[in-house]
């Protein structure tokens, strides 16, 4: 009920907290859980400021537009006998009902785990000492557009449903239907995932809601799908300043690790300047960090992935070649040779001649055998 609709006529402040004070131990002598809604008036939180004094908890909502975005946020201003949060939470307001995203803690208390994820990707495994991602950990893989992201993305949820667990993809740049299409033609079959309900996308465009609304909105999601692992593609759709957007990834790092779950945010980051520090500040948050990059030689370009690091484990320290094949990703062995490492199209011609100088050195192995054979045949006659 609106107080300042029932009390409209009364003009004495001193009458109004009387009447306040009787309605509201009436309503507490009968037992009965009362909310009283009202509007802000100025400088006060109500219109007439007396309904916060009277009553037992103060919840104040409010609607803020930045940069043309709408975002919604609660603050619990008093709550007798009981310690509260003080800070503002956004909340969500949707056909799924209210949803409220809690602070999380900054004590940094969330367990850990020595369990391993499989990456997906074949020889990938290899690359990191404890042959896998740590479960519960979060994994950025950064490159420059066209690097193939986003199959690496599709590999580790693949690889995460064929294990039997569940796996979110909240997508920010493409539809659910155009990845599904688009992986298709790397051998990767998404769509079944999705028929036996192993697999569910979230799309939505950064710029539908704020930062805290769609931070609401995927924390929501996780609480209702609980999947083992979720691929977040690609973080760097979010702009805006570098403190508010790591301020984001910080608080959603932190709820992935408290629930447990395997994340893997993808980045896209400007050309010729793969392996360096993200603009977001969001490497420092991660716990293992792959940046994909262009390796030009010979007037061509391949493909190269690097392990910048992984915490708790060793890792390589190559730059190993990787193509995207009808059959995925497949990743190259090292080539080294006298005029150093080689990749693309110089690999594959020194390859080439040495197998052409393994073969004649064979067939001369056996031509020679031969002959010491039939020499050994006319001395014996």
């Amino acid at each position: 009920m609106r107080g300042w609709l029932r009390f409209a006529g009364v003009y004495d402040s001193t009458v109004l907290r009387s009447e306040l004070r009787r309605l509201f131990a009436w309503l507490k002598k009968r037992g009965i859980t009362t909310i009283v809604t009202g509007e802000s008036g100025e400088r006060r939180l109500t219109r007439h400021g007396l309904e916060e004094y009277v009553s037992d908890c103060v919840i104040l909502l409010d609607n803020r537009v930045q940069n043309t975005i709408t975002t919604r946020f609660l603050r619990v201003m008093k709550y007798r006998g009981s310690t509260h949060g003080t800070n503002e939470y956004p909340f969500l307001i949707d056909d799924k009902g209210i949803s409220v995203l809690p602070i999380t803690s900054a004590g940094l208390r969330h367990q850990t785990s020595s369990d391993l994820v499989p990456t997906g990707v074949q020889g990938l495994d290899d690359m990191l000492g404890a042959h896998g991602y740590y479960k519960g950990s979060s994994i950025l893989i950064s490159g420059a557009s066209g690097s193939g992201k986003t199959i690496f993305g599709s590999h580790f949820a693949d690889a995460t449903c064929a294990r039997g667990e569940r796996c979110l993809y909240f997508a920010f740049e493409e539809s659910p239907g155009q990845i599904v299409r688009n992986v298709r033609s790397v051998g990767l079959d998404l769509q079944k995932y999705l028929d036996s309900g192993l697999l569910r996308f979230e799309a939505a465009r950064p710029t539908l809601y704020g930062f805290e609304m769609h931070l609401a909105r995927m924390n929501r999601d996780l609480d209702e799908f609980k999947p083992a692992t979720t691929v977040i593609d690609p973080i760097s759709a979010f702009r805006g300043s570098e403190p508010e957007v790591h301020s984001i990834w910080l608080r959603k790092v932190d709820i992935l690790k408290t629930k447990g779950i395997t994340a893997l945010m993808t980045q896209l980051t400007p050309e010729g300047e793969q392996i360096r520090s993200s603009d977001q500040g969001v490497s420092s948050l991660v716990d293992t960090w792959i940046s994909l990059g262009a390796l030009e030689a010979n007037r061509e370009r391949n493909r190269g992935l690097y392990v910048l690091k992984s915490r708790g484990m060793s890792h390589s320290d190559q730059i190993r070649e990787y193509q995207i094949t009808n059959n995925g990703i497949r990743l190259l062995d090292v080539y080294r040779s006298r005029e150093g490492v080689l990749v693309g199209s110089a690999r594959r011609d020194a390859q080439a001649v040495q197998k052409k100088k393994a073969s004649a050195t064979a067939a001369g192995k056996l031509a020679s055998k031969a002959r010491r054979g039939s020499k050994a045949q006319g001395k014996s006659r």
